[in-house]
Formats: structure tokens, C-alpha cells, sequence
């Protein structure tokens, strides 16, 4: 789909990475390293320490000081990944289609369906590849669910509980925490894009939205409380909580049908091993878990008094997003997360978010 020096058969196609800040450093370097056919060629950061930090493991890669710096050399590139602060998806990876640059964005794409729609129809435009980075799409727990699923062990699924809780009770600040509206910041669309996404995956499109969005911890100005209730076109009701301030610990899902329930408790190990400094090398064990942290499979009693039988999780998968996104280059392959996809996810993040503030179910 791209063109450019990088893009001949057998030749790595070169990344240029844009913010070297937790997403740029924990989840895209090592994964694009990692990845057969890509090369981590420029970072984008201005930031010394960063600099340091990325040419520590990086020792080859060049640096730039803004995005507006590889517009210029855009034909020794191929892929652009933005993973800079929300407010600057939108005008960087728009700069970057229009140098003829295919993009991943990281999640949120953008603070409204709106531009996200534009996004996606001016990548169709250039005929650039325009995905975005939705990583727990290869949780080991989802793709467990996915599963069981299509195997029909819980039979029809009536409820989907889906948490991303933390117990974060002193704010950390920056942007993420900022009430600004531009920063695009709080939990309903960092996390929030999260949970949405997978239950729109798993389930279909929602039909009715339903949210409750707080601020509970002094000095904190953006949601860390929230909670959305999805009723999906297929009947499945979903319930989705993210929080900060969750003292105690729910089960990251529940799924609820007419056969069987599944319940699973922890996180997928691979963001951990990450900040942790390992990496997804080839022959490594990557996304397994202990034993102890299998989900459950049974009906007519708790999973933590014995109900149910123990299911192995899968093996989780964070790799695939880049091995597929190499693969839709290269071979045409599927996009593995369209920014359309992202659009259906912004649509429910944007009802969610006028729910809370006005009291109301909103109708999509």
C-alpha cells in the first residue's frame, strides 16, 4: 500500500515512531522490534531522558524533534505509528497520510466519531493503510472468551461484565488526569476504548447506552469512575467498569449465559512483562499465565467456593497486532483494527459521555 526505499521484498519496512512516553516505550518499540519485516528506523521525541531510554535498546534508531521533520524524508519511510498524547492523533496521523504514509494510531484515534470518520475516509483517499492500535484485542483472557464463545459453551450469552479496575488513590497528574476537554483525558476514553471495543467484538453494535462517570479523588479533573451499560442489537446486555479508585478488585469478566458462566479474575500478564523490561523474543514464552489465574466455566455457584471447572487461558498475544499489520503491507492482508471499527467504539465513548452528564439512555 505504501511506497518508499524501505518497501522493496526482504527489505524491513521502517517505522518511524511519534512519542516515546509509556505507549511508545512499552507497547510500540518493543513490539515493532519484535516483528519480522519492521524496522524501528526514527522516534519522535525531544525529551533527553526519552532519548537515552529508546537508544539504550535501540542503539541504530535516528530521533527527530517533531512529526513535521519526517514529512520531509517520508519516502525513506513506510509507517508512521502515533502514540503521542490523545489531543495529537487527529493532526499527526492527517500530516502523515497526506505524505503518503501509512499510520497506526494509538487508541483513542481521536475525542469524536466525527474526526475519526474523516480520518479513515481521507486514508481511503490516498488508499493508505490508516489501523489503530486496539492491543487487548490479544488479551489472553479475551481470546479465551472468544473461544469459548465459538464453541457455545456458555450457550446464549445474557450478560457480559467486563472490569479495568485499579486502586490508584493519589492522582498522578499530566494529561491523562487533566479536566482540559482537548487533552481528551480520563478514564472513559483511555480505558473506556478498551472495554468497548470488546465487548463491540464480541457482541455486535449497541443499540442504547447508558453511563455513570465520576470524580472521586482530590486533585483529580477528569472521570477515574465510570460505569456503562451497553444494550447490544443481538440482546446481550454489557456492563463495563472502569475505575481508579476500586478499593476492591471485581472480576475482569463475567460472562453470564444460558448453558454456563465464565468468570476470570487478573490481568493478561503482557503489559506487566513489558514495563518489566522483557520482550516477546522468537522460541520465548510470552502471555502465559499460572495455572492459579485460570478462569472458570460452571453454573449454580461461585467460582471462589469451588463451582465450576477450571479453562486454560490461551496464551496471550500483543505481537499479532504488528505481525498483521505487516501483513496487510506487504500481502494485502486484513487491517486488523479499522479506524471504522474505532469509529462504532467513539459512537458508544460519545453517548456514554453525554449519558453521564445529562442522566439520560441514549439511543444510537
Amino acid at each position: 500500500m505504501t511506497t518508499g526505499i524501505a518497501s522493496a521484498p526482504g527489505v524491513p519496512l521502517r517505522v518511524a515512531l511519534v512519542g516515546y512516553g509509556l505507549a511508545g516505550s512499552v507497547f510500540h518499540a518493543p513490539l515493532i522490534a519484535a516483528t519480522e519485516g519492521l524496522a524501528l528506523d526514527t522516534v519522535v521525541t525531544r525529551n533527553p531522558e526519552r532519548r537515552e531510554q529508546a537508544r539504550a535498546e535501540f542503539p541504530d534508531v535516528r530521533f527527530a524533534d517533531s512529526p513535521d521533520e519526517l514529512w520531509d524524508r517520508a519516502g525513506e519511510l513506510d509507517l508512521v505509528v502515533v502514540a503521542s498524547p490523545n489531543k495529537t492523533h487527529v493532526p499527526v496521523a492527517t500530516a502523515a497520510l497526506k505524505a503518503g504514509l501509512a499510520v497506526v494510531v494509538d487508541k483513542p484515534i481521536s475525542g469524536t466519531a466525527a474526526e475519526a470518520r474523516e480520518l479513515a475516509a481521507l486514508a481511503d483517499e490516498h488508499g493508505l493503510l490508516l489501523s489503530v492500535f486496539q492491543n487487548r484485542r490479544w488479551d489472553n483472557d479475551f481470546l479465551t472468551l472468544q473461544r469459548l464463545l465459538a464453541e457455545g459453551e456458555l450457550g446464549d450469552v445474557w450478560r457480559f461484565e467486563s472490569r479495568f479496575e485499579r486502586w490508584r488513590p493519589q492522582p498522578k497528574g499530566g494529561w491523562r488526569e487533566s479536566g482540559d476537554p482537548a487533552e481528551i483525558g480520563g478514564l472513559l476514553y483511555d480505558l473506556g476504548s478498551h472495554v468497548v471495543d470488546q465487548a463491540l467484538v464480541l457482541f455486535g453494535p449497541a443499540t442504547e447506552v447508558y453511563a455513570e462517570s465520576d470524580v472521586r479523588r482530590a486533585g483529580a479533573a477528569a472521570d477515574d469512575d465510570t460505569f456503562i451499560a451497553l444494550t447490544h442489537a443481538s440482546g446481550v446486555r454489557t456492563h463495563l467498569y472502569v475505575s481508579a479508585t476500586a478499593a476492591q478488585l471485581g472480576p475482569r469478566f463475567r460472562v453470564l449465559g444460558s448453558k454456563a458462566g465464565y468468570v476470570k479474575y487478573g490481568l493478561d500478564p503482557q503489559e506487566a512483562a513489558l514495563r518489566e523490561g522483557e520482550r516477546p523474543t522468537a522460541g520465548a514464552e510470552w502471555g502465559v499465565e499460572p495455572e492459579s489465574m485460570w478462569g472458570r466455566v460452571g453454573s449454580g455457584e461461585s467460582p471462589l467456593t469451588g463451582g465450576g471447572r477450571p479453562v486454560e487461558t490461551l496464551q496471550g498475544d500483543y505481537p499479532a497486532y504488528y505481525r498483521a499489520v505487516t501483513a496487510a503491507l506487504r500481502e494485502g492482508a486484513p487491517n486488523p483494527v479499522t479506524a471504522y471499527e474505532a469509529t462504532n467504539a467513539l459512537d458508544v465513548l460519545e453517548a456514554a459521555r453525554r449519558s453521564a452528564r445529562e442522566g439520560l439512555t441514549v439511543r444510537l
